[in-house]
């Protein structure tokens, strides 16, 4: 397993010589750093699945753009490439599915907000306690994987068309934290329900980063059966499990 860094895009590759299962392009969130994704990364490489991370689209939309299209142009066409946000990543990712015709086999969405309008700013450690409870990861953000209080700035209204859950044609596994302030659940389960085919994954006592809190491995294990469900052609109805 190797990571390889290119024009700001992380890859952590399949352990040699295990064959490639698949391949994730990862979204962050807002203010994060395609290095917040480091573990998720290095722990889905194992189960023999490629993941690049992008650049943040509240960043520069057209720059994470171009930087999945260029990914998918150059992904295994043999084996499933999923896209795979956080945040606004989530909300990203959702919106492109639904206004292009997707190359990609579904979507894994993480605390995906429903609405452009931020939550109310907080101060820097109730920042943290809203992001993620995992010492390790607040740790991580703390010394340099996030800018501070963009968690709390608008995002794109255009990204949350109210056609976009129907719009959606692949499959879509939604993982959120139940104790997340920053996109409710109750509000996630009504957007899930929309989407003719999805899966929503309540995650006990997690906060908005259900990738990097605590139950990391619990989530990541989670994407994995979804992951591997996908390449077995196996049904994926509508479910919620809570």
């Amino acid at each position: 397993m190797t990571l390889a860094q290119s024009d700001a895009i992380l890859t952590w590759t399949e352990p040699d010589p295990v064959p490639l299962r698949g391949t994730l392009i990862v979204l962050p969130g807002r203010g994060e750093s395609p290095g917040v994704y480091e573990r998720f990364g290095r722990r889905l490489a194992t189960d023999a699945y490629r993941v690049h991370v992008v650049q943040a689209p509240t960043d520069d939309p057209g720059r994470t753009r171009d930087q999945v299209d260029g990914l998918l142009a150059t992904a295994d066409p043999e084996r499933p490439v999923v896209l795979v946000g956080s945040d606004a990543g989530a909300a990203y990712a959702a919106h492109l599915a639904a206004t292009a015709p997707a190359p990609f086999a579904a979507l894994v969405l993480a605390g995906l907000p429903v609405s452009a309008a931020a939550a109310p700013a907080r101060s820097w450690d109730e920042e943290l306690d809203a992001r993620s409870s995992c010492p390790t990861h607040r740790a991580r953000i703390t010394q340099a994987g996030v800018r501070r209080a963009e968690l709390f700035t608008d995002l794109p209204a255009e990204w949350f068309d109210p056609a976009t859950p129907a719009r959606i044609t692949v499959p879509v596994l939604g993982v959120h934290g139940r104790a997340d302030t920053i996109s409710p659940i109750g509000n996630a389960r009504a957007w899930y329900a929309r989407v003719p085919r999805a899966e929503l994954i309540g995650i006990a006592g997690a906060p908005h980063d259900a990738l990097n809190d605590q139950t990391h491995r619990t989530v990541a294990a989670s994407i994995v059966l979804f992951l591997e469900r996908l390449r077995a052609g196996a049904p994926i109805a509508v479910a919620e499990a809570l």
